[in-house]
This record gives C-alpha cells, sequence and structure tokens, in this order.
C-alpha cells in the first residue's frame, strides 16, 4: 500500500505592521521611515541612528534587498541600538522598486518616509517633509536636492546630472509642472498616495513613477529643499549611470504611452504620415507630369505608411477615451475613500 500522504501546510497569515504613533504639531500620526538597503554595511547603522534621533518614535524599515554583505547584521544592531524601534523586512527580487512595495505591503502607516541607506540625505530635514502631509497639503513631498546646487557639486557622476535634466524637462514641459528634483529618493507620501498609486516599477525609475502618477491624478505635490551629501569613504554607489539611464527614459516613454497615449500615438502618426508623403514625392511628380506612375512600388510603399499613420492615430484617440474612463474612475474611488 502507498503511505498516506502528508498534507501540504499552509503558509501563515503575516499581519500588516502597525507603524508606531509619532506627535507631530499636536497630531497623533503614524510614521514609518522606509529605508531600501543593498549591500549597505558602510552605512546602514549611522542612517538608522540619524532618522532614529530625528524622530525617535517613528518606526524605521529597513528591507534588505539581497544583500551579500553584513548590511543584515549591522541593521540588527543598530535597532538594537535605538531600543529595537526598528523592522527589518527581506526582499529577494533586486530592485530598489520591489524593496520599497514590499515596504508598503507589510507596513500599515499614514505617512510613509522614503530616504536611501548611503547617509545622502539629511535626517534632521525629516520633519520638514512629514508636516506639510499631517497638515493636509500635500499627499507628496520632495526632497529637492537641486534647489542650492549642492547635488551638483557633490555628485561625480556628469551624464547622471544630465539625464536628471533630461527627465525633469520632458515631464514638466509634457504636464505643465514646474518641479525642481523628479528623481529624488528622498520624499514622503501620504496613505491617500499609495493606497491609489499601483507600483509597477521594480528599479531606481520609482522615483519617476512616482512623480508622474502624482501629476497625472492632480495629486499635491511639494518640493522642500535639502542638503544633499555625498557617499561617505568606502561607500559604493549602486547607480549605474547609463543602465539606470537606460531604465529610466524607458519608463519614462512607457509613462508617456500610457498616461499620454494620444501624445505618444498622434505623435507617431504624424511621424509616419510625414514620411509616407516624402515616400510619395516621386509617385505624385509621375502623376503630374506623366499621367502614369512609373514608380510602383513607392507608390505602395507610401499607401501602406499613410494606412499605419492613420491607425496609429486612431489607437491615440482609443486609448486616451480609455485613459479619461480610468481617471473618472480614480477620481470617484478617492471621494469615496475620503468620505468613508
Amino acid at each position: 500500500m502507498r503511505p498516506p500522504s502528508t498534507p501540504r501546510r499552509r503558509p501563515a497569515f503575516v499581519e500588516p505592521v502597525q507603524a508606531a504613533s509619532v506627535l507631530v504639531d499636536e497630531e497623533d500620526v503614524r510614521v514609518a521611515i522606509v529605508l531600501p538597503a543593498y549591500n549597505e554595511e558602510q552605512t546602514i547603522a549611522a542612517t538608522v541612528a540619524e532618522f532614529h534621533a530625528a524622530i525617535p518614535d517613528a518606526t524605521i524599515v529597513v528591507v534588505d534587498n539581497n544583500s551579500t554583505d553584513a548590511t543584515r547584521a549591522k541593521a540588527l544592531e543598530a535597532f538594537a541600538a535605538i531600543g529595537g524601534k526598528g523592522l527589518l523586512l527581506t526582499e529577494s527580487r533586486q530592485g530598489k522598486g520591489y524593496a520599497v512595495r514590499r515596504a508598503l505591503a507589510r507596513v500599515l502607516a499614514d505617512v510613509y518616509l522614503l530616504a536611501d541607506a548611503d547617509l545622502t540625505y539629511p535626517a534632521d530635514r525629516a520633519l520638514d517633509l512629514i508636516r506639510p502631509v499631517v497638515r493636509d497639503e500635500a499627499d507628496m513631498v520632495v526632497g529637492n536636492r537641486l534647489a542650492h546646487g549642492r547635488y551638483a557639486a557633490e555628485n561625480k557622476r556628469r551624464f547622471h546630472s544630465f539625464g536628471n535634466k533630461l527627465v525633469r524637462g520632458m515631464i514638466n514641459r509634457l504636464w505643465g509642472a514646474h518641479l525642481g528634483d523628479i528623481m529624488s529618493g528622498y520624499r514622503a507620501l501620504s496613505s491617500t498616495f499609495i493606497a491609489g498609486y499601483p507600483m509597477l516599477v521594480y528599479g531606481f525609475e520609482i522615483e519617476t513613477d512616482m512623480t508622474m502618477h502624482a501629476l497625472d491624478k492632480r495629486l499635491r505635490v511639494q518640493e522642500i529643499p535639502v542638503e544633499y551629501r555625498d557617499r561617505p569613504s568606502g561607500s559604493t554607489s549602486k547607480l549605474r549611470t547609463f543602465d539606470d539611464g537606460r531604465h529610466v527614459l524607458a519608463s519614462l516613454v512607457a509613462l508617456v504611452r500610457h498616461y499620454r497615449p494620444l501624445l505618444f500615438f498622434g505623435g507617431l502618426g504624424a511621424i509616419l504620415g510625414i514620411a509616407g508623403l516624402i515616400t510619395a514625392i516621386p509617385v505624385m511628380t509621375d502623376w503630374i507630369d506623366f499621367g502614369y506612375i512609373y514608380h510602383l512600388p513607392l507608390a505602395v510603399l507610401s499607401t501602406g505608411i499613410e494606412i499605419v499613420a492613420l491607425l496609429s492615430f486612431g489607437i491615440g484617440l482609443i486609448l486616451d477615451s480609455v485613459v479619461h474612463l480610468e481617471r473618472m474612475a480614480y477620481e470617484l474611488d478617492a471621494l469615496a475613500r475620503h468620505q468613508q
């Protein structure tokens, strides 16, 4: 006889963790400080200590993003040094977006403060970022590293700064905004922002994605100048200028396609329409001069290009209507959440 099979044990449901309450401007709010960390053994302890000193009652959440060094051990030591007021999470999928998503799904808070674990952002400005959210003046507050020129002076990656300017200019122009720092990793988010934010990116493009979501959904965004510091000696940046830049630009193109489909597909249709007209010049010249088309292959090609151009424009119109309906659904859902 076959031995009876052992029933598989179902994994236990993990209850969300409630962030600790903090008194901010006489308001009692739950605050979670989220620190994604990948091989940050040199800086994680000091980062935890600085944010604990800035907001002693807040819950500090370190997300170990598949580190291969002593990041986990250093984080646990730092938590012990501040009286155990911390939570260590693990996210094996590589990418800052995955790490942040893990923290937001695991911890319940009224305000989430996102920062890097590399000592580059000033912890003593944490309350300045949180206060507009607590006062219901903003849904997202961004620490602007570029306001005083300190980032340009400290940052040694010229192409990284160029990419930052390029992305900022494109987003401000497309959305009619006037933001100074699109890609800052130092930002405070309200629970309302998190409740309606679908996090679909996985890498360093998460900051760009958050900004575009806020602009598209007409959420309130504030910027506060902060003093950027370069990494301390011995700490290595995880940014890869060209690879990360490629991901950010690809994400930006995809987001324009998703949020502004008429602009994307209409622009593509216009380019194809012009190309089709240029291709058709010899064909039209034949017809005008001889009343006969000698460039038959060009006639077929130009006709095909123009058909694709019309199709692209039609797709843009249809998707633009879909996006409009999605915005309506988001607004109705947000209104329903506010009235609960």
